[in-house]
This record gives structure tokens, C-alpha cells and sequence, in this order.
């Protein structure tokens, strides 16, 4: 049966080759259609028992619904006659469509076992250093294997024009001279990737550590390909590109544990008696909820000409909780002294204070 004779007069010449291609489309794409929601109720299925195979299938599920249907179209374009007008073209787009596609699921396959292993190891408990440390890793490695499935996908796009290939030839052929230029204009890209690759083997930072860095005191908030955002306590944000971090110190507060000794500095005078004030000291700390109950400690540091220096250890389970626990006893250690020994409070000594202070003590002798 001609289907030409069925068409109107004034139809496109050109689609009429295009027809029974079109036509023999339609029950491979509706198979297509009919395989992607067979698959769907089979991951949906499976992801009831494996949390991680649940978080892939969803995050894959727009990229693999397209793929399925450009493979049919793909299969019907290799089926039509090859004098049909423009199937060249068709066939070109199809492919490069593919080859985006398929870096699009690859890449949202990486993220969705990134989401699922995130998932799988909460932040939001009272240990987290092992749920930190695999969660810095997955986002350190998957970022990076992300990176390199979209420059293989945009090397095969560019590939498949044969005018493309025929610069690659030319520069393999000069491969020296253009490795060398390359390798410098490269070198901030290729050492972000190293470095990242560092960060998330090695592990100097961890998602939610807390560092200073730059004299800044904060908190790691993002690991991305390229930088660390990390977050000062006044809610400003730190970016600091990832080479710093293998080739500068800086200090690290939490990378064996969260817990943390906190100081207290204090100055008084010589007459101020020690024994009220590891007391007061006692009774700031049991009063505070962010003392972790391990010890309290108060000794003398330091005795200068005028005074001597009191140092009070503390300790508490996590950064932020030691700040402001050091800002409590301060508080209050001060504000016991006020009270009760505002004589032993830090004092300018004169000499003729000096010589009453010594001929009252030789009077009551």
C-alpha cells in the first residue's frame, strides 16, 4: 500500500520518505515506554530493602526514561533506507543526544549513591566523626568522578565531528609542544583534582570540622570540586580553594573527636584565696549544660609583679559548646570575685601602700 496516495496534495515532499521510519518509531517507542515503567515498579520494589538502590533509581529515573526512548529512535533511524533525506543529520543529533544523555544518568547515578550513602550516616548525632569522615569522602570522590564523566561525555560529543578529529590528529602530532603549554594552563584545574583526590582519601577536613583558618574560626560547610566554604561564627563565608588546604597549616579542632578543653584565663591579686574559687569554679560548671561532666580544672599559671594568672580547664563535647561554656564560668568566676573578694581584684601596688600593708602586719605581730 503506497501511503502517499492517503496524504494530501500539498504535503512535504521531503516527509514522505520520512513516513515509514516515523511509522516503524511509533511500537519501538511505545516498547520503549512499557520498559521504563516495568523497570521503575522493579527499582521501586527492590528499593524497599536497599535504601541505596532506592536513592539511585530515583535519582536516574528522568536521564534513563529519555535514554530508553533515543534508543529506539535509534534503532528506527538504522532500519529506514539510507537515501532517505536528512537521516544523516537525524542520525548525528540522535547520537550526540545519547552520548548527553548517557553522561547525564551516569553523573545523576553518582549523586543519587552519594545521596544514599549521606543518608545512611546522619550528622544530626551525638558522635558523628565516622558519619563525617564517610560522608566527606563520598562528596570529595563523587564530585570528582562527576567531573571526569562530563569531560569523557564532552570529548565524545566533540569526537563524533570528523573536523574535531582531524585537529586531535593534528595536535597529537605536536603532542610535545602543545603537552607542555597544556600542562601549565591546566596546572589550577589538575591541581584542584589532585587535591580533591587528597581531601577525600587522606581526609584533613571532614564536612561540619571545625578550623581555623586564615585566623578565622569556623566551620567546614561545603567540599566542592574546586573550593571549601567554610562558615565564621558571625555567618560570613570563607572560600578557600582546595590546594590550600594540602599545602598550608592550618589547625584542625576536630579530627580525632569533637570533644574539646576548653580555657579560661583569669588575673587576681596574691591575697585572693584558692580554695572559694576552684569552688565557685565547681559550681559554674555543674550549673551549665554544655560541661560534659569530665573535669574542672583550676591552677596557677603564671605570678607576675603585680598579680598572678589563673587558668580554669573546662571541657565540653563540642566546639560551640565549649565557647560558650568558657564564656559562662568567665562570667561567673568574675562575678564571684566582685562579690566576695572585690579586695582580691587586680591592683596597682604603690611603695608607701606597700610599707602600711607591712607595718599592719608588724603591729598585729
Amino acid at each position: 500500500m503506497n501511503v502517499s496516495n492517503w496524504l494530501p496534495e500539498n504535503f512535504p515532499p521531503f516527509l514522505v520518505g520520512w513516513l515509514p521510519a516515523l511509522l516503524a518509531a511509533v511500537p519501538l517507542l511505545l516498547l520503549a515506554e512499557l520498559a521504563y515503567r516495568l523497570g521503575r515498579r522493579i527499582v521501586l520494589r527492590a528499593g524497599r530493602d536497599s535504601p541505596m538502590v532506592l536513592s539511585v533509581g530515583r535519582a536516574i529515573e528522568a536521564p534513563a526514561h529519555l535514554l530508553l526512548h533515543l534508543l529506539a529512535l535509534n534503532i528506527a533511524w538504522q532500519q529506514a533506507p539510507q537515501d532517505m533525506a536528512w537521516l544523516a543529520w537525524a542520525e548525528r543529533l540522535t547520537t550526540l543526544l545519547l552520548i548527553g544523555v548517557i553522561t547525564w544518568l551516569l553523573t545523576r547515578a553518582v549523586q543519587g549513591a552519594a545521596n544514599g550513602v549521606a543518608a545512611a550516616n546522619p550528622l544530626a548525632v551525638a558522635d558523628n566523626l565516622m558519619a563525617r569522615r564517610i560522608r566527606t569522602q563520598t562528596l570529595v570522590l563523587s564530585r570528582t568522578v562527576q567531573g571526569l564523566i562530563i569531560l569523557i561525555g564532552g570529548a565524545l560529543m566533540l569526537m563524533t565531528f570528523p573536523a574535531v578529529r582531524q585537529v586531535g590528529a593534528s595536535l597529537l602530532a605536536s603532542a610535545g609542544v602543545v603537552g607542555i603549554v597544556a600542562g601549565f594552563a591546566a596546572r589550577p584545574v589538575l591541581g584542584n583534582l589532585i587535591a580533591g583526590l587528597q581531601i577525600g582519601l587522606s581526609q584533613p577536613i571532614r564536612i561540619d570540622d571545625v578550623v581555623i583558618v586564615e585566623n578565622e574560626w569556623g566551620v567546614i560547610e561545603e567540599i566542592t570540586g574546586t573550593y571549601v566554604v567554610v562558615r565564621i561564627w558571625d555567618q560570613r563565608r570563607l572560600v578557600v580553594p582546595l590546594q590550600y588546604w594540602i599545602e598550608k597549616p592550618f589547625q584542625n579542632w576536630t579530627r580525632q573527636t569533637s570533644e574539646l578543653i576548653g580555657t579560661v584565663f583569669i588575673w587576681v591579686d596574691y591575697r585572693m584565696p584558692l580554695a572559694p574559687l576552684r569552688e565557685a569554679l565547681q559550681r559554674a560548671v555543674e550549673n551549665s549544660p554544655h560541661w560534659d561532666k569530665r573535669f574542672a580544672l583550676l591552677q596557677v599559671t603564671e605570678a607576675g609583679e603585680q598579680a598572678m594568672q589563673l587558668r580554669c580547664l573546662v571541657t565540653a563535647a563540642s566546639a560551640s559548646a565549649a565557647w560558650d561554656l568558657r564564656c559562662e564560668v568567665r562570667e561567673q568566676l568574675i562575678d564571684f570575685i566582685q562579690r566576695e573578694y572585690p579586695q582580691c581584684l587586680p591592683r596597682q601596688r604603690q611603695e608607701g601602700e606597700v610599707a602600711v600593708e607591712m607595718r599592719n602586719s608588724a603591729d598585729t605581730a
